[in-house]
């Protein structure tokens, strides 16, 4: 048995494989590792696929601004529109609905949860995927679907970039600046930016100094490498190309790029999971069968299945929900098991599944020091699952090479080259496949600061971390809500927790007009006991630092960084806000006439 070959190592061996891999990757500057898209980096920000469109600024007011463009404002705003919410805007920097699938137009990008759980409002507008993972094409297309049905274009403000949200007092109304020229009064807003939309660059030293063609796999340049989402980039057959990541976005380009490029080097720094994909058609039979409600009990029950629900039958059946079935199993075949035992369970459970995808990569990679480092060493869920049926394989042709860093990441960038462990690989072009800011500074990401009730900033009110309750209103900003997962109920299905985002939202918007309120707000009790209460509660172990490698789920090994979450888990959380609007009273918060 080799050092990397520890694919028969027992449990306890296991656990000290993993600390050692982590530590190599802990760093002390966390997030603050990657560089912010400013100044010379600006241009990565650039919107290349959309002309601006000249308009006048606007001066108006709107009941509901629901900033961000993505599945957040679209769900949002239809349930509003459900609600008989008609005056809405959708504001956004982007030239068109979407959201990461405006942004995501890399070769090979497609949904990676089930599509008939991930996109929403699909009985509402009328839609079936075609697939069981679609590509990212219709799911862009089921947003502008979901935009027209609802009339969310009619009103919207895109290609639109916010400078600036500040309360009036005087008016119990939000100014809503922007680049356009614009200052749009609002009575509510959304903040529903989502969590994967401002990319980041890793802060590799030497990164200005790069003089080939380099580009961010969100904001995709074509024009260089030809084809499209779909393949076929024959551009590159004479280029020399490095991708730097081997996350869920270099997992599904990579295939692509190896068989385009003359030279594919893949810069990891560490080793995804890569299970089973097995994408299908849908099947016109089942899909002539589906009753009414049929995406709403298919959407509670793969959040069952991910986080522990009691649940008989598994609807989705795929990667995501193999190895929850499998301790449902076990547990059924047992007597009824005390927290540690079911400590000791999950983990068995876990190291087995990960012996699988270790041995995955043996079955795929010819090359055994090419195997060895594309297994990963963690416990699943430590990073996000990633699955394919033709990453791996990749790896066997002739013109791709994988720079494994051992944890390091890359050395530097030149004029013409990455250098690793002193190793310089000249590429003509570099394309980071480096993600989206997670954990960083809200107001960072969503790119302008809030100013609340006498002038109080959100970034001084929060400080190191959030102030909320249920992770959506915060003390000094009336009529603002925040759609996302910190400290409310973060789900495998991120669109699942937006959807259920959106009846809360639309409830209390609606009480707050058919009542003649001026003000919805936080009462400084409960954004405080709330707060409390998320922050001394100890997160799961895949997202709390634990013994977990670093990744964006934990701040990069860093708590300070870390997502906070409703400890309960996301199905209690949801029955807290259903409980919450059965109740009527508005419990926490404050409706001022």
């Amino acid at each position: 048995m080799t050092e990397t070959d520890n694919s028969d190592l027992g449990a306890e061996s296991i656990r000290a494989k993993y600390r050692v891999e982590r530590e190599k990757r802990m760093r002390t500057d966390g997030i603050s590792q990657f560089v912010e898209l400013k100044g010379q980096y600006a241009h990565f920000l650039d919107d290349p696929y959309s002309e601006v469109t000249p308009r006048e600024p606007l001066a108006d007011d709107v009941t509901v601004a629901l900033i961000g463009a993505g599945l957040s404002g679209l769900t949002v705003g239809a349930r509003l529109v459900q609600a008989g919410i008609t005056d809405v805007r959708l504001i956004d920097k982007a030239g068109d609905v979407g959201g990461t699938w405006y942004w995501n137009r890399y070769p090979g990008a497609q949904c990676d949860i089930d599509s008939y759980v991930y996109l929403p409002l699909l009985e509402e507008t009328g839609y079936v995927p075609t697939e069981k993972y679609v590509h990212a094409p219709e799911i862009q297309a089921h947003c502008q679907r979901i935009a027209k049905h609802f009339g969310l274009y009619d009103n919207a403000c895109l290609s639109t970039e916010i400078t600036a949200v500040d309360w009036d007092a005087d008016a119990s109304r939000w100014i809503i600046c922007t680049n356009r020229g614009d200052a749009i009064r609002a009575q509510f807003i959304v903040i529903g930016n989502g969590p994967l939309h401002r990319p980041k660059l890793p802060g590799i030293p030497g990164i200005e100094n790069f003089k080939g063609h380099s580009f961010h796999t969100s904001r995709w340049d074509y024009d260089y490498t030809g084809g499209n989402v779909l393949g076929g980039q024959d551009k590159l057959r004479d280029k020399r190309v490095g991708l730097i990541g081997t996350g869920a976005t270099s997992v599904q380009i990579v295939p692509h790029l190896a068989k385009a490029c003359k030279e594919l080097c893949v810069f990891q720094r560490t080793a995804s999971t890569i299970d089973v994909r097995n994408n299908r058609p849908t099947d016109s039979e089942w899909a002539a069968s589906l009753e009414p409600g049929w995406q709403a009990r298919r959407i509670e029950n793969f959040t069952a299945m991910t986080h522990g629900g009691d649940v008989t039958e598994d609807l989705v059946d795929d990667a995501w929900t193999d190895l929850i079935a499998r301790i449902l199993e076990h547990m059924k075949a047992g007597a009824e098991m005390s927290p540690e035992e079911f400590g000791a369970l999950m983990e068995r459970m876990n190291m087995g599944k990960m012996n699988e995808l270790r041995t995955r990569v043996d079955e795929h990679v010819q090359d055994p020091a090419t195997a060895a480092a594309l297994k990963p060493w963690y416990a699943l869920f430590c990073k996000r699952p990633c699955f394919h049926d033709e990453f791996l394989q990749a790896f066997n042709e002739p013109a791709v090479k994988l720079v494994d860093t051992d944890g390091k990441g890359c050395e530097r960038i030149t004029e013409n080259a990455v250098v690793v462990d002193g190793v310089e690989y000249e590429v003509d072009c570099l394309i980071y496949a480096t993600g989206f800011e997670v954990g960083t500074a809200f107001t960072q990401r969503i790119g302008y600061e809030l100013i609340g009730r006498d002038g109080r900033k959100l970034s001084a009110h929060w400080g190191d971390d959030m102030r909320s309750l249920h992770g959506t209103h915060t003390r000094g900003f009336p009529n603002a809500f925040i759609v996302g997962a910190k400290q409310g109920g973060l789900t495998s299905n991120f669109t699942h927790l937006v959807d259920e985002a959106a009846m809360q939202l639309t409830y209390i918007i609606g009480r707050a007009l058919e009542e003649g309120v001026r003000e919805v707000e936080v009462t400084e009790e409960a954004e405080s006991a709330w707060t409390k209460m998320i922050q001394s509660t100890v997160a799961p172990p895949f997202l709390g630092q634990g013994e977990c490698t670093p990744s964006y789920f934990n701040g990069e090994g860093k708590s300070s960084g870390a997502i906070t979450v409703y400890p309960q888990g996301p199905l209690a959380f949801f029955k807290l806000l259903e409980d919450w609007r059965n109740a009527g009273d508005h419990e926490g918060l404050e409706f001022r006439q």
